[in-house]
């Protein structure tokens, strides 16, 4: 620690709870404090739910031990779960050691505290091991809502735009679906010529496609051999340019030197 004495040092604590009733935006949370002294400690301070749902902390109840009154900013559901987060003071023990032996001639004679691991291994004593401390697997039921459901009363005053048009799934076959269907001769004619009108189609689309992969690659051969030619053209064009200015140097060098 500081000498500075005044700093506060704590600990991250979440607590979690369960609603047991819920009446509108008001609902009774329990297993999250085992006391009523707990509750009166954290009165006001702020809830959440895991579906983002804002509350505050109100008032203890008699039963069960621990419950209390919280109010949200909406109705919560029975499959939430409230969490509180808040901040858990840690008062550390508060020691000294006179170091009057440290004033010696001969410092190797002095000898300091041993430490907890040291006096734990030479008595052999095993750590304490706190099982509260230890990290559980969170296990959580997947969360199942209801369908809406609207009474017939409702949908008729619905305008038309909002009324729920989509139908239940069929489990039983519908009578379109068990009656033979058995087509004449012209009908059977009808549907041959549709299928065979089809069949030329797909292999007219097949073709056109592969077509349009050849020119594709044609065209994309056209354009590197061109951009090739560009980039030869280029590179004469800044050659004879560097070959023009290195003889326009040399000629100035000559005029001074004469």
């Amino acid at each position: 620690m500081e000498f500075d004495q005044s700093v506060n040092i704590v600990k991250k604590l979440k607590l979690v709870g369960h609603p047991y009733e819920i009446h509108r935006n008001t609902a009774f949370i329990k297993d999250m404090f085992t006391s009523q002294l707990e509750v009166a400690k954290f009165e006001g301070a702020g809830l959440r739910t895991v579906s983002g749902i804002r509350g505050q902390v109100k008032k203890g109840v008699k039963s069960p031990e621990g419950g209390f009154r919280a109010s949200f900013e909406d109705k919560i559901l029975m499959s939430d779960i409230v969490f509180l987060r808040t901040w858990f003071p840690v008062k550390p023990r508060t020691f000294y050691n006179n170091l009057t032996t440290a004033l010696l001639a001969d410092p190797c004679e002095w000898k300091g505290m041993r430490l907890n691991s040291q006096i734990r291994q030479d008595l052999q004593i095993p750590i304490p091991v706190n099982t509260d401390s230890h990290y559980c697997p969170i296990e959580r039921e997947p969360r199942r809502f209801h369908p809406l459901h609207l009474s017939k009363s409702l949908q008729k005053s619905l305008p038309f735009a909002s009324k729920p048009k989509l139908a239940r799934p069929q489990t039983r076959p519908t009578y379109l679906q068990k009656r033979a269907v058995v087509l004449d001769t012209k009908e059977r004619r009808a549907l041959t010529l549709l299928q065979q009108l089809a069949t030329i189609d797909h292999q007219k689309q097949v073709k056109r496609k592969a077509k349009q992969g050849e020119q594709r690659k044609e065209y994309v051969q056209k354009q590197t051999k061109e951009e090739m030619v560009k980039k030869e053209k280029l590179k004469e064009k800044i050659r004879k340019s560097m070959a023009k200015q290195q003889q326009e140097e040399a000629h100035r060098a000559k005029r001074t030197r004469s």
